[in-house]
């Protein structure tokens, strides 16, 4: 790995968590995390959440997340969003759905427009969280993704 390089480190601290040696993972996405790198903390909420090496923590898990999404980790605004659901900051939820949905996030989407029936945001909130997420989704369209979506579809065993 090159030094100081955090994408790689979150990568091979990703192959170790898959290998099940979930210490050596705790230490590249701390270290990926330390150098700026938001899958990295947002892996490293994961672990905390789930007790995987290290205690359950949820001042971890809120920091990391924090941290992810603050460098446009949209998975990790949107599960900032859920954390503010279950703790009652319905409005502080909304915001979170809103950033993630600008990003392209999906389930952030569906999570306004449920909001949206239930009188939570606007009409205006929601059709400008729409334009921004169809105007992200369409940003990471390429010929080469299409290519490359349609090879995996071809390839699921059914």
């Amino acid at each position: 790995i090159e030094a100081n390089d955090p994408v790689a480190m979150c990568q091979e601290g990703s192959e170790q968590y898959k290998k099940g040696d979930h210490q050596s993972a705790l230490e590249y996405f701390t270290k990926a995390a330390e150098l700026g790198d938001a899958d990295a903390h947002y892996r490293l909420a994961f672990m905390y959440r789930n007790g995987h090496v290290v205690e359950k923590d949820m001042g971890k898990v809120i920091h990391h997340l924090e941290e992810a999404a603050i460098s446009g980790h949209p998975t990790a605004r949107y599960d900032l969003g859920c954390e503010e659901w279950n703790d009652g900051n319905a409005e502080r939820a909304m915001r979170h759905f809103i950033i993630a949905a600008n990003l392209g996030h999906d389930d952030s989407m569906k999570m306004l427009m449920a909001a949206y029936r239930g009188g939570l945001v606007s009409k205006e909130e929601l059709a400008a969280a729409l334009r921004a997420h169809h105007a992200a989704v369409d940003a990471t369209k390429s010929s080469q993704r299409e290519a490359a979506e349609e090879y995996m579809r071809s390839s699921e065993v059914s």
